[in-house]
Formats: structure tokens, C-alpha cells, sequence
């Protein structure tokens, strides 16, 4: 499954890390946008295999986020 970002953002952090199990409504990673910090959480369970971004980029709306196997 991949997850794409919903709006332009820029990464805050990384609250999941490559191989870890994720249930539905976990935290993946935090974006901020105009000082607001907005949580991207799992729409599925799966395993993080790949992170696309890292802290401090900045994303637009439909960009790669995360790989969950």
C-alpha cells in the first residue's frame, strides 16, 4: 500500500521505522503545515518497508510518503 501525502507540508518527523508492524491508525510519520502538526496514520496494517521522504522535506498533495507491505 502506499501512502501519499494529502497536502502540500513539510516532514516534521518519523514516528515508524522500516520494518516495524503497523495496525490500522498508527502514526506513520507528522507533517506540519502553517505551524499545525498533522499526523499520517496507516489506513491498513502492514510492514513499513519504505520511507520515500525524510525529516525536512517538503511534499505536495499526491507525493510518496511510505511503502507498507
Amino acid at each position: 500500500m502506499h501512502v501519499v501525502a494529502e497536502m502540500v507540508a513539510s516532514v516534521h518527523s518519523l514516528e515508524a521505522r522500516i520494518g516495524d508492524h503497523v495496525a490500522i491508525g498508527d502514526t506513520l510519520l507528522v507533517l506540519e503545515s502553517m505551524k499545525m502538526e498533522i499526523p499520517v496514520l496507516a489506513e491498513s496494517a502492514g510492514v513499513v518497508s519504505e520511507f520515500a521522504v525524510v525529516v525536512g522535506d517538503v511534499v505536495n498533495e499526491g507525493d510518496l510518503l511510505v511503502i507498507l507491505q
